[in-house]
């Protein structure tokens, strides 16, 4: 059903059991855990290992979001569609995600290529939030929906509770775009500046535009991490402003 063609060596199912027993998991399976950790880099670089967690990533991401969709709708009877989405959208922001990764410590764990390796992969958000997505992608296919429905509470319980308290953002493109409907009636303009390194470690460049105004350009490792820096400065900038007047 799942093409996990290789076994795993005693090391490394040793590596995976420390993981899964400080992660609070219990897989039937350690080649689906063990798939989830591995990057496209090195499948890439490795040509009797061409899987890798992309897959399981996206399976993952929808399971992720049907989890907390479900969990704020039963929970949040007085909030509208548009607060629920708010929340939603920070909780499993990269950003998120990322955070969670690192209480995990899954940067131990992941199998990279020499590139990625060599250009600090293994601290960067982007890969990092897609292991997590990748991981409970992989449970799902391991356990089912209760079990990785428990796995994904315990994950962001924490979270979910400082959104709504409203001490984190995460997801700064919707909110900066919520602001700017309300305030300017008109919608942020991202662009892309400038990108630049080799293609295994780029930087990419974008600035936004609002009501006449440019903020930026701020960078990152990812066009999705770029553009929500710039979106937090625009936001921060502008809502000083108005709160200001």
């Amino acid at each position: 059903m799942f093409p996990i063609k290789f076994g795993i060596e005693t090391k490394r199912k040793q590596e995976l059991l420390e993981f899964q027993k400080q992660a609070g998991l219990h897989f039937k399976n350690l080649r689906l855990l063990n798939l989830a950790f591995h990057h496209r880099s090195y499948s890439n670089e490795h040509n009797n290992f061409r899987e890798n967690n992309e897959r399981m990533e996206f399976l993952g991401d929808s399971v992720l979001g049907l989890v907390t969709a479900s969990y704020l709708y039963e929970s949040f009877a007085e909030k509208n569609e548009g607060s629920l989405a708010k929340i939603k959208a920070s909780v499993v922001s990269e950003e998120a995600l990322s955070k969670i990764a690192l209480k995990l410590n899954i940067s131990k764990f992941l199998v990279l290529g020499r590139g990625e390796e060599m250009s600090g992969g293994r601290e960067k958000r982007a890969i990092l939030a897609d292991a997590v997505e990748a991981i409970i992608g992989a449970y799902y296919l391991d356990s089912g929906y209760k079990a990785v429905q428990k796995f994904v509470l315990n994950l962001l319980s924490d979270t979910i509770n400082a959104v709504v308290q409203n001490k984190i953002v995460g997801d700064y493109k919707s909110v900066l775009q919520e602001f700017a409907q309300k305030n300017f009636k008109t919608v942020p303009k991202y662009e892309l500046k400038k990108e630049s390194g080799p293609d295994h470690n780029r930087t990419f460049w974008f600035s936004v535009s609002i009501n006449g105004h440019t903020y930026g350009p701020l960078s990152g490792k990812t066009k999705k991490e770029a553009e929500q820096a710039v979106a937090e400065l625009a936001y921060k900038n502008l809502s000083s402003v108005i709160t200001s007047n």
